[in-house]
């Protein structure tokens, strides 16, 4: 009896001690002053939604207006038991990606290049080590380098057209899946050199990897929390983000790749050929800041798993959010087109990258596409000192999160007047001008900001003028009237299958077939 009475007695009191720490945690803004959101849970802190399958972006949406509700310009918030701070006032924002980017370098994300070499990319590096990486990855994202590209986009775009073409008329095409299929084979085949086929295959080993890589439930977000809060302990017990399957398919293909070009001496137009001769020759030309110290083979695998993982999916969801707005909204979809045929035509016929950047309302599509429907709902950064926000008189204690929600301030009417409306003249450039800068950050900004954009811009243009060109877009019966986000993918995607009318536009010959005038 006197055993079961002490048990208890141990239980009560670890209990007791358990929730005095996580209750104290959740008070430390109180205690600095800063103001904090209402009714935090004991454990999740404020983001309890996310495993109440709400997508992110609503659940920061929430925090987002609550704060802005009380006039404030920033707040705290608790992801479980971590303090950590949203971002209101895009000012701010300013200051934290740009202005003050010497505290706030880092992402905060987990690494470790020993045990989770794949882990060791672009996006999660830190310090000295993002800033090495950063300078050997930057000159093979140039324009440039994006033309040397471009002949292998309009190869798959071409895939991309006969599959849809041959198939329209006989089933009701889902855009999301054939939309991932075509960006998986555009990175594939541009970052690894495969000719992955999954346009035509499906159930290709590549796409199964890729898609099980952008998987996103409790517990990996529970593996980055801890990863990204106690890494010294995450490296103890050897945590790995990346699952091993899955580490143990893209390290192998990297190297297999590599060892076969240099074996035999090939060469193509792609990323991964750029990244070989920065192994090899130390950087890509003899110009400053054009690419480093080298690089190994396992770093090379860790960049093209970021670009792929990161890449495919963002720039598929932007084109089929793209085209589910254009098949809602005719005469934009029809002034696009002309648009598209009248520039081509400018070039003889001959779809060039210097045609896509002459195609204005385009770029304005793509923007207010990627405005309303932003691939990240949020971005982050780890603070490495104290900082004292503008206009606030309250300092916020050193290796706290800061969290910008991206996809709140897209939404924000102050910013854009009837956000759910779909209008590409939001970025005509007197609209641009009006607004704060940093309202809108859809690659984010300052020196963090997305190395791909180029690149992703590129391939989800391309694939839009192969599509507009050759089919028109129009709802049926199994279209919503509004698209609910996947809370199981990190980056916003429908959460159902998305399907559209599609209708072919007369014999129009493939773009890279065109004769030359």
């Amino acid at each position: 009896m006197e055993l079961i009475t002490l048990v208890l007695a141990s239980f009560v009191c670890l209990s007791g001690i358990v929730y005095y720490f996580l209750r104290r945690e959740q008070q430390q803004w109180s205690r600095l002053g800063v103001p904090t959101a209402k009714n935090p849970h004991l454990i999740y802190g404020n983001i309890r939604g996310i495993f109440q399958k709400e997508h992110s972006c609503k659940v920061l949406q929430r925090l987002y207006w609550e704060f802005k509700g009380r006039g404030l310009k920033i707040g705290g918030i608790m992801n479980f038991f971590q303090p950590a701070v949203l971002v209101v006032d895009p000012e701010i924002s300013k200051s934290i990606l740009v202005k003050d980017f010497h505290k706030f370098h880092d992402r905060g994300v987990f690494v470790d290049s020993a045990g989770d070499p794949l882990s060791a990319n672009l996006f999660s590096l830190q310090g000295a080590e993002w800033k090495a990486m950063r300078t050997k990855m930057s000159p093979t994202f140039t324009s440039g380098k994006m033309k040397y590209m471009f002949g292998s986009v309009l190869k798959v775009a071409d895939q991309l057209k006969e599959y849809v073409a041959e198939n329209c008329a006989k089933e009701n095409i889902e855009l999301k899946n054939i939309l991932q299929r075509f960006t998986m084979d555009v990175i594939g085949n541009v970052a690894f050199g495969v000719e992955c086929n999954s346009i035509k295959n499906p159930s290709s080993e590549f796409r199964l990897m890729g898609l099980k890589a952008n998987e996103f439930d409790g517990i990996t977000f529970f593996k980055l929390f801890i990863g990204g809060t106690y890494k010294n302990f995450a490296k103890k017990i050897k945590l790995k983000l990346i699952k091993e399957d899955v580490q143990n398919f893209f390290m192998n293909l990297v190297h297999s790749t590599i060892q076969y070009r240099e074996k035999n001496g090939v060469r193509r137009n792609d990323f991964m050929d750029l990244l070989i001769r920065i192994k090899n020759d130390g950087k890509l030309s003899n110009e400053a800041n054009s690419g480093g110290e080298g690089i190994t083979v396992s770093e090379i695998a860790a960049q093209c798993f970021i670009f792929f993982t990161a890449g495919f999916e963002t720039s598929s969801t932007t084109m089929n959010f793209c085209l589910y707005e254009l098949a809602r909204n005719p005469k934009i979809q029809d002034r696009l087109r002309r648009e598209i045929e009248e520039s081509i035509a400018m070039d003889g016929g001959e779809l060039k990258y210097d045609t896509l950047l002459r195609m204005s309302y385009l770029d304005r599509v793509v923007s207010e596409t990627l405005r309303k429907y932003s691939a990240v709902d949020n971005l982050f950064r780890m603070s490495n000192s104290p900082y004292t926000p503008e206009g606030c008189d309250f300092t916020i204690p050193a290796g706290t999160m800061f969290q910008i929600p991206v996809h709140s301030m897209h939404h924000d009417p102050d910013h854009f007047p009837n956000p759910q409306r779909f209008d590409p003249d939001r970025f005509l450039p007197e609209a641009v001008q009006s607004r704060h800068p940093f309202a809108y950050l859809p690659f984010g900004e300052g020196p963090r900001i997305c190395v791909g954009m180029r690149f992703g811009q590129m391939q989800t243009k391309i694939g839009l003028v192969t599509l507009l060109r050759n089919f028109r877009f129009a709802p049926m019966s199994e279209t919503p009237d509004r698209l609910e986000f996947d809370e199981k993918v990190f980056v916003l995607t429908p959460k159902t299958g998305v399907y559209l009318k599609i209708e072919p536009i007369g014999n129009v010959i493939p773009i890279e077939r065109v004769p030359k005038v």
